[in-house]
């Protein structure tokens, strides 16, 4: 039988990436040699896409021409405003934007794999729309108009959001936490991704496997069971009394620790600072001070720290955009992973196709109905 094969594939090399480092020696990340500190601190979030997509960094002239065309890719086609305004006001944010995707590539499918960089831009572009336009039908009846004036994917979402342009520190906020998600090597929805890319199935079906993998908690969830979590304290200290009982009881604390990260999540640190810069703006000191009591519980109880998830979720609060939206903002950022992905996994493919040890019965002969 030999050695048996760690839960999850933890530890397991699957393949080669040159998009990103996770977790090298159990620290740090960049996107194709870049740190993520540098490009939070310094870039658009328009600049990482294409660096993702394209493999560089855009000269001036790249990034106005790249800004030009996702902005000319943001209307909805009227068949899939039908289909949006179908879907119940019940449904999950995220099975919007799966459905959304799904239709997108049987109204605009991919021609071929030469296709790929234009379905990739036409899908990070219009996907704000379609889950805006869905939720202002759903919650007001509103048909909104998502052609709006904005010079990028954080200004575009947060101007259809709240009907009116963001100002400069919640778009910059918006451009840092997209940065912070596009790109995370083989997590479960970029590997789901590349198994759907690896049978040479089309663009969209990549990507909507990769959207039905972030939908489970222990993946993309972790935010919004964070904002739940947070939302039930009043104060630090009834945090603090609360946490311990959730922690004697064996409770599970949605966006703490990582498979990959040893010592902490680098990118947590980046969202803390902007979560309490924030907070302090809207007057929401209670939710910082009551994330921050969280954070030292679990450090000192359970050696645990935060990951991107845990402060990316009052960060987004201050911003007023509803918790149900979390995982879905996720999936506007990573969008440009999954898709660089796809396009490296077509670049030099192989079947992904994994074995298994089995561990079943031994071999035994069938019986007819009446003798078993």
């Amino acid at each position: 039988m030999g050695n048996k094969p760690a839960g999850g594939l933890e530890g397991v090399i699957a393949g080669q990436t040159r998009l990103s480092t996770v977790g090298v020696d159990g620290v740090g990340l960049t996107y194709l040699g870049y740190s993520i500190e540098d490009l939070a601190a310094h870039a658009e979030f328009e600049e990482v896409a294409f660096l993702l997509l394209y493999g560089h960094l855009p000269t001036r002239d790249e990034l106005m021409q790249f800004k030009a065309r996702l902005a000319s890719a943001r209307s909805i086609p009227p068949s899939l405003k039908s289909v949006l305004e179908q879907l119940p006001g019940s449904a999950h944010p995220m099975d919007v934007l799966r459905t959304g995707c799904s239709a997108l590539g049987v109204l605009e499918p991919e021609v071929d794999f030469a296709d790929q960089h234009r379905a990739a831009e036409r899908l990070l572009a219009c996907m704000p729309s379609l889950l805006v336009y869905w939720y202002h039908f759903q919650t007001s009846g509103r048909r909104i108009e998502v052609e709006v004036d904005a010079d990028s994917i954080a200004d575009h979402f947060l101007h259809l959001l709240h009907g009116r342009p963001a100002s400069e520190q919640h778009r910059r906020a918006m451009h840092v936490a997209l940065i912070l998600y596009a790109e995370h090597e083989f997590n479960a929805s970029t590997f789901a991704a590349r198994i759907v890319a690896s049978t040479l199935s089309d663009y969209h079906s990549a990507i909507t496997a990769g959207i039905g993998a972030l939908r489970g908690p222990l993946h993309g969830g972790a935010n919004e069971a964070a904002m739940e979590l947070i939302d039930q304290f009043q104060d630090p200290d009834s945090a603090e009394g609360s946490l311990l009982e959730m922690l004697a009881g064996k409770q599970k604390i949605m966006g703490f620790g990582h498979r990959v990260y040893k010592q902490c999540d680098p990118r947590s640190d980046i969202i803390q600072k902007w979560s309490k810069q924030l907070c302090e703006a809207a007057g929401q000191q209670r939710l910082y001070s009551v994330s921050e009591r969280i954070e030292q519980v679990m450090r000192r109880e359970k050696r645990m720290f935060p990951n991107l998830d845990f402060y990316s979720a009052s960060a987004f609060r201050c911003l007023d955009i509803p918790t149900a939206m979390f995982t879905p903002l996720f999936v506007l950022s990573r969008i440009t992973g999954w898709s660089a992905h796809i396009f490296e996994q077509r670049g030099d493919n192989r079947l992904i196709r994994p074995a298994a040890e089995y561990i079943g019965p031994a071999a035994r002969p069938w019986l007819p109905v009446d003798e078993r």
